[in-house]
């Protein structure tokens, strides 16, 4: 009787104890960090196990920038990261208050600084992104600069998709999309500015993430003719196949596939970051909903050369439909630019990821592109440009590939094997892979 009295007491005791000591319930711990460079900002990711409250200032002499965290703890380091190219010489972080995080950056150039939390996705967990602007001087432009040059070249922009944090599709063998629509991009680019009447313009030049806004802007502000957006993506079933062009559709999807594949590019601004929750984008949002008003014209010139493109792309992949398909893809939505998609097949395929990683089939599929795109501008030439003005009376280069030979060659340029010897003062029909060929005018 005694020993039951004694336990229930002790029992009681410690029921009580509890009561008296504080539990910390931590809100999120900071699982981990990443950190990408783009052309004009730097983004820090804090990868979190929950929801955050945050606080972030800046702080001078020296330059700082310092975000407090509400009820959270430090489960990762910052010393691994990379900061060259950056504005940032270091991070620190300590505990603050005993329950909250301090991360403090110091800075090198002064930047314009702005955060947001990002729920967690099919990819991601909870983030807290923190992108550093770059600051540049503004540089007034004379009128000689203003107006478009005349005798220009033909600016074609080339977007590869997702990147950075948005790997896009992911394939057998952890082929990634975002690896893969880089390369094609660069080579599609090598190809255009080998020829002399056209110029490529890369949308995205490394391995970060853009929100399609962006994209479309910054060929705007390359002036670009054609915008073209690289993709290579997936679907739930393996077996699914072929390459496809897509064009804007401003009333719905041409079939259920179109309309899938908007979907799951659409969602690549909640993976990659883009936040639309701030006040300042409101106005660049509004002016993009007018824009998008203005398309008419431009959506029968994305129309005809994606007819172009796409033929081209069927001399050297299965296509998975006919014709131009159209589906309402925000990275397309450019008021004043001829805009396309381009889907170089589906990387969930194990035959077409394959292919697609080969650097052999890339360079066959960037030459696809790049003849459909020079052919559809050789019909329709913009006014201003040497096209417009000398036609294709201008030597074009080529660089031979694998596999090539000149009859193949000369089937392709429309020229004959004769003429093409003779303009290249060559004795034999023999070539070499990396030999530049003059392709005669027209």
């Amino acid at each position: 009787m005694i020993l039951r009295y004694f336990t229930t007491l002790i029992k009681c005791t410690a029921i009580a104890l509890l009561w008296l000591v504080p539990i910390q319930l931590w809100a999120a711990d900071i699982e981990s960090v990443r950190l990408w460079r783009a052309p004009d900002k730097t983004r820090l990711v804090l990868d979190l196990s929950g929801t955050i409250e945050h606080n972030l200032f800046a702080l001078q002499s020296p330059s700082r920038l310092v975000i407090d965290i509400s009820d959270s703890r430090i489960k990762t380091k910052f010393t691994d990261l990379d900061f060259s190219n950056t504005p940032i010489a270091g991070i620190r972080a300590a505990v603050r208050n005993k329950s909250d995080v301090r991360v403090v950056l110091d800075l090198t150039n002064t930047v314009s600084p702005k955060s947001f939390s990002l729920p967690a996705n099919e990819q991601y967990s909870n983030r807290l992104v923190i992108d550093l602007f770059d600051k540049k001087p503004v540089v007034s432009r004379t009128l000689d600069e203003v107006v478009q040059k005349k005798d220009r070249k033909i600016i074609i922009a080339i977007d590869a998709g997702h990147g950075g944090e948005d790997p896009g599709a992911l394939g057998p063998r952890r082929v990634r999309e975002k690896v893969v629509v880089l390369q094609l991009a660069k080579k599609i680019k090598a190809l255009l500015d080998s020829n002399p009447n056209f110029q490529g313009e890369l949308v995205r030049s490394g391995d970060y993430y853009l929100a399609h806004r962006r994209r479309t802007q910054i060929a705007r502000d390359k002036q670009a003719d054609l915008f073209i957006s690289i993709h290579a993506d997936a679907f739930t079933d393996p077996s699914a196949h072929g390459a496809s062009v897509y064009a804007l559709s401003t009333k719905g999807a041409t079939s259920e596939a179109a309309r899938y594949l908007a979907d799951s590019e659409n969602r690549a601004d909640l993976i990659g970051g883009a936040s639309s929750l701030s006040l300042d984008d409101k106005d660049e949002l509004l002016a993009g909903v007018l824009l998008d008003l203005s398309m008419t014209a431009t959506l029968s010139s994305s129309l005809e050369v994606g007819a172009y493109v796409l033929k081209n792309m069927g001399t050297v992949a299965r296509l998975h439909k006919k014709k131009v398909e159209q589906a309402g893809f925000l990275v397309l939505k450019s008021p004043d630019i001829p805009s396309l998609l381009l889907e170089t097949g589906f990387i969930s395929n194990p035959n077409e990821a394959r292919k697609l990683s080969s650097n052999s089939y890339q360079n066959k599929m960037a030459r696809a592109i790049f003849q459909g795109i020079e052919q559809y501008f050789s019909d329709n030439p913009p006014d201003g440009t040497l096209l417009a003005k000398y036609g294709n009376r201008v030597d074009r280069i080529y660089v031979v590939a694998p596999g090539d030979t000149l009859s193949e060659i000369a089937v392709r340029y429309n020229v004959s094997m004769r003429r093409l010897k003779r303009h290249n003062n060559m004795s034999s029909s023999k070539i070499r892979v990396g030999k530049k060929l003059k392709i005669p005018p027209r």
